[in-house]
C-alpha cells in the first residue's frame, strides 16, 4: 500500500473507481487497487470486490482479447442474459462434485462470474466463492449441484 493513500468516502470511492477504468485497460482486481492507492485511495480487496458489485463492473475482452474491467451497459440489465455471457467469454469448465459446482475460467474472470451468479438468484445456489481462475457454487445438495453444472455448462 502506499504510504499517502487513504480510505475515501465510499461516493468518492466509486467514482474514482470509475474513472479508472474509463481512462485505462484494468484487468485484475490486483492492478484496479494498484491503480486507487497511486491515486491516493486505499482500499480492501473485500471493499474493493463489493464496490465492483454495486457499479455493475463486469469483466470483458478488449479489441486485442484482453480481459479488461468495464461498465455494464443499458443492454445487460437481465442477470440471465449477463451470466450467460460472461460463462461463454471466460468459462472453461464446470464440475459438479457433491453439493459443489466448481467452474474453471481465464485468469481473473472467477470474481465476475461469481457475481453474476449472485445476481441471477437462482433458487439452487446457496452462495458463491471466487479465486483468481475457480469459481466454487454451493448447493444444497447433490442432485442440485448436478443440475446446476448442467445448466452451466
Amino acid at each position: 500500500m502506499h504510504v499517502d493513500a487513504r480510505p475515501l468516502p465510499k461516493v468518492e470511492r466509486q467514482r474514482l473507481i470509475e474513472s479508472v477504468i474509463g481512462r485505462r485497460r484494468v484487468g485484475t482486481q490486483l492492478e484496479l487497487r494498484d491503480a486507487l492507492a497511486d491515486a491516493g485511495c486505499a482500499v480492501t480487496q473485500a471493499t474493493l470486490s463489493r464496490d465492483l458489485r454495486e457499479l455493475r463492473i463486469e469483466k470483458v475482452h478488449d479489441g486485442l482479447g484482453r480481459a479488461r474491467y468495464a461498465i455494464a451497459d443499458g443492454r445487460r440489465s437481465d442477470p440471465a442474459a449477463a451470466l450467460a455471457s460472461i460463462l461463454e467469454q471466460f468459462g472453461r469448465r464446470v464440475t459438479a462434485a457433491q453439493n459443489l459446482v466448481v467452474i474453471r475460467s481465464e485468469i481473473g474472470a472467477a470474481p465476475a462470474i461469481a457475481r453474476a451468479l449472485d445476481r441471477v438468484e437462482h433458487p439452487l445456489i446457496v452462495g458463491t466463492i471466487a479465486g483468481d481462475d475457480t469459481c466454487l457454487v454451493i448447493a444444497r445438495s447433490a442432485a442440485d449441484a448436478r443440475v446446476l453444472a448442467q445448466e452451466l455448462a
